[in-house]
């Protein structure tokens, strides 16, 4: 397993890397000095509500310093450090400062770092930090045993990714998984469709189906053959892999997939990175006994805590109080967590579309960078960046605004004119001078069909619903 952990270690780097870059170019608009919802803010109303357990409650480096520079430089050394890591840099060093800036981002995010693939990769960057024995030393080549408890941690992981995300389907009781028909709304009521999404769409109800089956087929059973021998696992290996890279192609989840598929890499043998003559082992690095009783103390906490939260989640069953102590301890630090995506399927896509205006009569219309808005726009791909507003704003359509305080946090940094918070949309129609109202406007949109689409069509129809908000002005 020397092969497979050496990869799935540069993997991890490439999505730290990934995930550090696209939060450096957002960070500022989102929860800066200036943000839509400072930092500074959040941390005050914290210290308020729990006292001195706030900085376990909340735990963020952030405590220290909540500047604009400070989170710029949590964000850019998250690169750096990802670069070391890839490069193989004192590996275990590395994985943990990776894993302490990302919790520090996370919780400083607020609402716009609350996504299963940010404890996803909390969790998994966890696990890293114990991956190698030797966290001093500069790992080039695949050279030092991996604790053969860390990969089956990273096996555990991916088991229960993959299998909470399908039994969150059978036990919602939504008819459209149950019937088959999930797929015949996802591709466009999904929070970020890509042009990919759209020729999906225009797939037979038969193919819709049967893909549908396939899903919930990779989801639900699949991820047993991840604990069977090695045979098994390389199937399940090929079926989630697979799995992801379809959905990929077809929707836009940031590195959630890219990560997803790096899990699968730890099912892999050495055998099968054969091919890489170029890294041939030269000598092993073996753990001593710290690292294995340090492994072993590692595991029994995940095991723990893990099978308390699904038991939890899906028998509600009362649990050991011990347990109950455990999960609470556990669960601020975001590193063992619970997962299940789409569990009742939306079947409508209501937009919402911020408007601006100078006499409250002429309206013009913000785009975001990919979100849904002009409807002859063409859906765009934005995998592995991750535009964290365009994707909140998706969430907002699903319920008032009077839940989503932070859109008009939103609304009023468009009205004064806000540069960090403009730039992470796609245009501004005033860039003279802010415009004196904004709205937000309500709208039912669909796929259009080939018919409608033809070679010069909208890819969208689109129908208005009302206002979704009062509309607001400074004054």
């Amino acid at each position: 397993m020397i092969f497979s952990a050496w990869f799935f270690s540069r993997w991890m780097a490439l999505v730290y890397l990934i995930a550090f870059w696209s939060l450096a170019v957002q960070i500022l608009g989102l929860v800066g000095s200036h943000g839509i919802l400072p930092i500074t803010n959040f941390l005050h109303f914290a210290a308020q509500d729990l006292g001195v357990n706030c900085y376990w409650e909340q735990p963020t480096l952030c405590w220290l310093n909540n500047s604009d520079g400070f989170l710029l430089f949590l964000s850019w050394c998250g690169v750096i450090l990802s670069i070391l890591l890839l490069m193989g840099v004192t590996p275990a060093l590395t994985a943990f400062l990776l894993w302490l800036f990302y919790m520090s981002l996370t919780v400083a995010g607020q609402d716009f770092l609350g996504f299963q693939w940010d404890n996803l990769l909390l969790e998994a960057g966890f696990l890293l930090i114990f991956l190698f024995p030797q966290p001093w030393r500069i790992d080039h080549k695949p050279s030092v045993r991996p604790s053969t408890i860390i990969i089956w941690l990273f096996r555990w992981l991916l088991f229960r990714l993959i299998f909470e995300s399908g039994m969150v389907k059978f036990l919602s009781g939504d008819i459209n998984w149950s019937h088959l028909t999930a797929l015949t709304y996802h591709y466009w009521t999904q929070p970020l469709p890509n042009m990919f999404s759209w020729y999906a769409n225009q797939l037979p109800l038969w193919f819709q189906k049967l893909s549908c089956a396939l899903v919930l087929g990779v989801e639900v059973f699949i991820p047993f053959l991840i604990l069977c021998g090695r045979w098994c696992r390389l199937i399940a290996f090929f079926g989630i892999t697979g799995l992801q890279l379809l959905i990929i192609l077809t929707g836009n989840y940031c590195f959630f997939n890219l990560l997803t598929i790096g899990l699968c890499l730890t099912l892999l043998e050495d055998e099968h990175f054969k091919f890489f003559s170029i890294l041939q082992i030269e000598k092993v690095k073996e753990g001593g006994i710290f690292y294995t009783i340090l492994t072993g103390v590692v595991a029994a906490i995940v095991l723990v805590v893990s099978l308390g939260l699904m038991a939890d989640s899906f028998l509600h069953v009362p649990l050991p109080k011990p347990v109950e102590k455990l999960i609470t301890v556990a669960s601020p630090m975001r590193s063992i967590n619970n997962y299940g995506l789409f569990a009742v399927m939306t079947t409508q896509r209501d937009e919402i579309v911020l408007e601006g205006s100078n006499d409250g009569e002429q309206w013009l219309p913000y785009e975001f960078r990919f979100k849904p808005g002009d409807v002859n726009q063409t859906p765009r791909w934005a995998t592995p960046y991750q535009p964290r507003l365009d994707w909140q704003m998706w969430f907002a359509s699903l319920g008032s605004w009077r839940d989503n305080q932070w859109l008009m946090a939103l609304m009023v940094r468009l009205l004064q004119g806000e540069p960090s918070v403009v730039h992470l949309l796609a245009n501004d129609p005033f860039k003279d001078h802010p415009p004196k109202y904004i709205q937000a406007t309500f709208w039912d949109y669909h796929f259009t069909d080939l018919k409608t689409k033809g070679s010069n069509g909208p890819w969208w129809h689109r129908e208005i619903i009302g206002l979704y908000c009062p509309t607001i002005s400074l004054h």
